[in-house]
């Protein structure tokens, strides 16, 4: 679906409406398992324009499989009738007409059920960020096949690429850090400088000698070890460290190595 999703992309990596259909399909079949009769969502005619627009909702619900069963009780008034509706399992007369990137109404809801703690309106989904669609469009032609860890990856750290084969991850924080050590596995390399504060360096999947040395200078490019001496690198690859000396890379990176 991600690859290449019927109805396109967005901005950026979202398929929505394919998004949308799949996850409806999906808790159809929970529905079907359960022997509930309909589906609801808090979908909102026109909140967002490429998704939730009359035409794409329509698609939404025919692609799911479930067509008539898929009730939005937010904008329902301003939709066509569901079966649950028809069947007086659900009264129209209680269902909402709200329309717009506006939460005003749904606020004011809120405060009458007094309800206080909800989440803040945002996007949400990082397939709408330019940074990792870039990042995953990268896997995606780098890589035939990968798992999940290669998508967890995406979130972290500074990603550059060093060749078709061989791309390296540099930690930002001791936050990243930590997560960067934390999915590490057997065959990759993991990089720091000795003796000075700085990032963890990860080539997934493990690289030659040369990637390791190139990989060595980036790791003390972000390090505060000084840039113009000669420092020892720590190369660990599977529980084996070894030491390798190099020297910071320039500042100015080529803008082709980021991903």
């Amino acid at each position: 679906m991600l690859r290449h999703p019927k109805y396109g992309y967005g901005s950026n990596m979202n398929p929505c409406i394919d998004c949308h259909a799949l996850m409806l399909r999906e808790a159809g079949r929970v529905m079907e398992k359960e022997g509930g009769d309909f589906l609801f969502t808090g979908e909102v005619l026109g909140q967002r324009p490429m998704s939730q627009n009359k035409s794409a909702l329509r698609v939404v619900e025919k692609e799911s499989g479930y067509e008539g069963r898929i009730l939005r009780p937010l904008s329902a008034k301003l939709l066509p009738e569901t079966i649950p509706e028809r069947e007086g399992k659900v009264a129209r007369e209680k269902l909402l007409n709200i329309r717009g990137r506006s939460r005003k109404r749904q606020m004011e809801l809120a405060k009458t059920y007094h309800i206080r703690d909800y989440l803040s309106p945002a996007g949400g989904c990082l397939l709408t960020e330019p940074i990792f669609s870039r990042r995953l469009r990268d896997l995606f032609q780098q890589r035939g096949s990968f798992g999940i860890r290669d998508i967890e990856l995406l979130k972290v750290g500074r990603h550059l690429r060093l060749s078709a084969d061989v791309k390296v991850i540099v930690g930002r924080h001791a936050e990243d850090n930590e997560k960067i050590s934390r999915m590490a596995a057997p065959g990759d390399d993991l990089l720091r400088v000795k003796g000075y504060p700085g990032p963890l360096l990860l080539i997934p999947s493990g690289g030659g000698l040369e990637d390791v040395k190139r990989a060595a200078s980036l790791c003390i490019r972000y390090s505060d070890a000084p840039k113009d001496e000669a420092v020892t690198v720590i190369w660990t690859r599977d529980g084996r460290e070894q030491e390798v000396q190099a020297q910071s890379c320039p500042r100015s990176l080529p803008p082709e190595l980021m991903i």
